[in-house]
């Protein structure tokens, strides 16, 4: 284990995305009364980060982004171009953190299911352990997890985000690479729903309030990936 940086950590929300499976805009689409992306902003907003961050599209969309998060502690970054991919927000996510940040927590818009006590553990995990990384995977049996956001990186990382090409969908070779440093926490499969279609969204309305059914087991003991 490594020694935990001082510094803020941050919460980062992107949600730049262009909603093109749903047809229209889905960080605003509404779910249980109220816009997808609030959903993952109040289980952000709930973690304890010291930062929050949320990376928003140009125009109305994202005006609709800022006006749904209005009484939340979110400053914005701009996504001048979300058609460029998942690794342009993170471009600007990266850009636009305050300078001393220890660490930088993001998740995405399109997982209403997270609750704040997943981003908490894993802010709590990187407290603890000083990892590099520190990644959720979601499962119900052992050898049948399936890794995805929140993820975590420490600051010495966050140059190589700023890095990334517009051809990768996000942060895989860089997971990849340091892979063998991170600790990864274990999640129940359920909570693993990203909403990208209309029938996705009619599902995620069908399991009642987001957060509110799917009570976490105690967290396992910290562990390293191979």
């Amino acid at each position: 284990m490594h020694e935990s940086p001082a510094g803020p950590v941050a919460g980062v929300l992107l949600a730049a995305g262009r909603g093109t499976r749903m047809g229209k805009p889905k960080q605003l689409v509404p779910l249980h009364g109220l816009p997808l992306v609030r959903h993952a902003a109040l289980a952000l907003a709930g973690g304890g980060f010291d930062v929050l961050l949320a990376v928003a599209p140009p125009g109305e969309v994202g005006e609709g982004v800022r006006a749904a998060l209005v009484d939340l502690p979110f400053t914005f970054a701009e996504n001048p171009d979300p058609a460029r991919g998942l690794a342009s927000s993170f471009r600007v996510a990266v850009n636009a953190l305050p300078p001393g940040v220890a660490a930088a927590h993001f998740a995405l818009a399109d997982m209403p299911l997270l609750t704040s006590e997943v981003h908490a553990r894993l802010r709590a995990a990187f407290r603890e352990t000083g990892a590099p990384l520190v990644l959720a995977e979601y499962g119900d049996r052992e050898g049948e997890a399936v890794r995805a956001p929140p993820h975590l990186f420490r600051a010495d990382l966050l140059p190589s985000l700023r890095e990334l090409p517009d051809a990768d969908h996000g942060p895989r070779g860089l997971l990849r690479q340091h892979g063998g440093e991170a600790v990864t926490l274990r999640f129940p499969a359920v909570l693993l729903v990203d909403v990208d279609t209309p029938e996705e969204l009619g599902r995620v309305e069908g399991l009642g309030q987001p957060g509110a059914a799917t009570p976490l087991p105690n967290p396992p003991p910290l562990r390293g990936r191979e």
